[in-house]
């Protein structure tokens, strides 16, 4: 299966035999290159072509973050798994099921979202009701209406909209959100939400790797030069139930704190060293975390759940199978 190494300090990666070799302040640290599945560089790493060509040799996917911790782009191996066949049927799908696809995602998107506030809610958080009534009532309404992909577009941006308001009901006061800001981010929490929505976003560039489907060809977002765009879709309906519930547990049991994780600077606001290690090992922990799937009768991560998503949709683009996304309420 493989793992994943993260690289938190500036430094220079190298090729040393046949290993890694991560060189910070004077001192080397060797990194055995085999089992090695990911390599996420959160800060500003020194490489050359040597090194690439040992990492692609090894199909080690490298994704990197800019100075304010957003993601910046992704080196992986020559693709190994393409499919012809697979390649005209997903567009001939992005043409022709556009809308039922986009419309899965953002019902997907909404139910994983009301599970996590319904656990607010059952713990006497009664203020995220409206929300959660919105999104089983109106949303539904909204989205059988919607006729265009930017109608679809708009209901999911009020999703996401009326999800923020909720914070202010179960958060600390330091972690209050006002707006969400992305460009950079300007509060901790917007630092949270962008970093946890970046490394989401890349793990599920990785996850896609793995599968025939491809990165460029999308649903919900628009197709882009720029980015990944079927990553951008499929890692949406695992946000709230990766990213959130990762923060909303660090933040609430005070692993996270304000004044010891966080950097502010006049327009911005990242976290430090520190505050970085502590996310990533709990948002790595939440992914490896396993439940009962109820078809699959046994034991699955959420990384396994993304990878399951990719299949099902690869089911609907072929033979027509109807695409329902990862839902949180159906786990046990």
């Amino acid at each position: 299966m493989g793992h994943t190494r993260y690289l938190t300090s500036m430094g220079e990666l190298t090729r040393k035999d046949n290993s890694l070799c991560f060189r910070v302040n004077g001192r080397n640290t060797y990194i055995p290159i085999e089992g090695i599945r990911e390599l996420y560089c959160l800060s500003e790493v020194s490489i050359n072509t040597k090194l690439l060509d040992f990492l692609s040799k090894n199909k080690v996917i490298v994704h990197f973050f800019n100075y304010h911790e957003g993601y910046s782009g992704t080196f992986y191996p020559k693709e190994t798994l393409v499919s012809g066949r697979l390649l005209v049927a997903q567009v001939n799908a992005s043409a022709n099921k556009r809308l039922d696809i986009a419309k899965a995602i953002v019902q997907g998107i909404a139910c994983n979202i009301d599970e996590l506030l319904y656990h607010y809610y059952k713990h006497e958080k009664k203020e995220v009701k409206p929300t959660i009534d919105w999104i089983r009532k109106d949303l539904p309404l909204n989205l059988s209406r919607a006729y265009h992909i930017k109608q679809i577009l708009q209901i999911e941006g009020e999703l996401w909209q009326r999800f923020y308001s909720s914070f202010n009901y179960f958060l600390p006061e330091d972690f209050m959100m006002n707006k969400r800001v992305k460009r950079p981010p300007d509060n901790p929490i917007n630092a949270l939400i962008s970093f946890g929505n970046s490394l989401l976003y890349s793990k599920t560039i990785s996850v896609i790797y793995q599968t025939h489907l491809d990165q460029r060809i999308s649903f919900l977002h628009e197709p882009s030069e720029g980015r990944f765009s079927l990553s951008l879709d499929l890692c949406e309906v695992f946000k709230p139930v990766i990213v959130f519930k990762t923060i909303f547990d660090l933040v609430n049991n005070r692993r996270l704190q304000v004044d010891k994780h966080f950097e502010k600077k006049l327009n911005y606001c990242i976290l430090n060293e520190e505050g970085r290690k502590v996310f990533v090992g709990a948002f790595e922990e939440r992914l490896e975390s396993v439940f009962q799937h109820p078809k699959l009768k046994r034991k699955v991560s959420y990384r396994t759940a993304i990878k399951l998503d990719c299949y099902k949709l690869i089911k609907e683009i072929l033979e027509g199978q109807i695409f329902i996304p990862f839902n949180s309420k159906d786990k046990q």
